[in-house]
């Protein structure tokens, strides 16, 4: 299992860049960053990619919906061209309330949604023309999108249900997932994602899973911490559920919290239960970060 760091790419081009360095020199080969509503985070990331050797980079995720397969498609492969390392594509389809309530966009089907998008978007990624003309989705090239000789990258989606799962494994390199516990990977998305892949033939998916970390000798402190923080994701639907299904009512119950030998065991779990990459998001005090982020690279270093 490959040890990453999220990046949080808020504020200035040129603070990012000062924590990816700080990430890079600690050990971080591999880093995951956000779309949210701040900066562009592929464009973030190719300058970023420009500055640091020997780093891969990933978007956990970029939302579909504002952004034509086309265009995404030139972006990603510019990004791939830019930085030294590798892309890591990761989409979603964000949440009914962002898409409905802030874009404007139907979010009606979502899964029949990102079919249509994957038809374009992978061939695109590719360099391949496509030529869809889906009930949702209508793309069509001629030649390749963006530079014309670069590196495929790589293409995941934010895969929770049965028929994401199903699109991640046959259509992609695998799923990136967010606030979902070890047991839930193990019983329901590693089988269903991996069942899928080999229906036709494609190599084992990818299995990237984001969760808070925190190394701390004050359990109850660092949990309400994390409640606090990703208080936000016990309310979207997609999340909730997979809450549920774990058994967990709140965000601290997936979080990977404890003493660093207890989160170091965690880790192993997370392993055993088919994750491929770890991206850990450290959170609380100052200490409890630091901490975190060197119980990441040990465990890094000894596997």
């Amino acid at each position: 299992m490959r040890i990453a760091a999220m990046l949080d790419t808020d504020g200035s081009i040129d603070k990012t860049i000062e924590r990816a360095t700080r990430l890079r020199e600690m050990g971080f080969r591999s880093m995951w960053s956000a779309q949210v509503f701040g900066p562009d985070t592929l464009t973030v990331l190719a300058v970023i990619g420009r500055e640091l050797d020997d780093v891969d980079f990933g978007t956990s995720v970029v939302p579909v919906q504002p952004r034509h397969p086309s265009m995404l498609a030139a972006q990603a492969r510019t990004v791939q061209e830019a930085i030294k390392g590798t892309l890591s594509l990761g989409i979603g389809l964000s949440h009914q309330v962002v898409v409905e309530g802030l874009w404007g966009i139907s979010f009606d089907r979502p899964a029949s949604y990102m079919r249509e998008y994957l038809e374009a978007l992978a061939p695109m990624l590719r360099g391949e023309s496509v030529n869809v003309q889906g009930k949702r989705v209508t793309a069509v090239s001629m030649s390749p999108l963006g530079p014309k000789e670069t590196r495929t990258p790589g293409l995941l989606i934010a895969a929770l249900g049965p028929a994401m799962l199903h699109l991640a494994g046959t259509l992609s390199d695998g799923t990136v997932l967010w606030m979902t516990g070890r047991r839930t990977i193990a019983s329901h998305i590693s089988p269903l994602i991996r069942e899928a892949a080999a229906s036709v033939g494609r190599l084992a998916p990818r299995i990237v899973c984001g969760l808070p970390i925190t190394v701390t000798s004050d359990v109850a402190g660092a949990r309400a911490r994390v409640n606090e923080a990703y208080a936000i994701y016990a309310t979207l639907p997609s999340y909730a559920a997979m809450m549920e299904r774990e058994g967990a009512k709140e965000p601290a119950d997936v979080g990977l919290i404890g003493t660093k030998a207890q989160v170091l065991e965690l880790l192993d779990e997370l392993r055993d239960a088919g994750v491929t990459e770890f991206s850990g998001a450290p959170t609380g005090t100052s200490d409890e970060r630091a901490d975190a982020l060197d119980a990441m690279l040990e465990y890094a270093n000894r596997t």
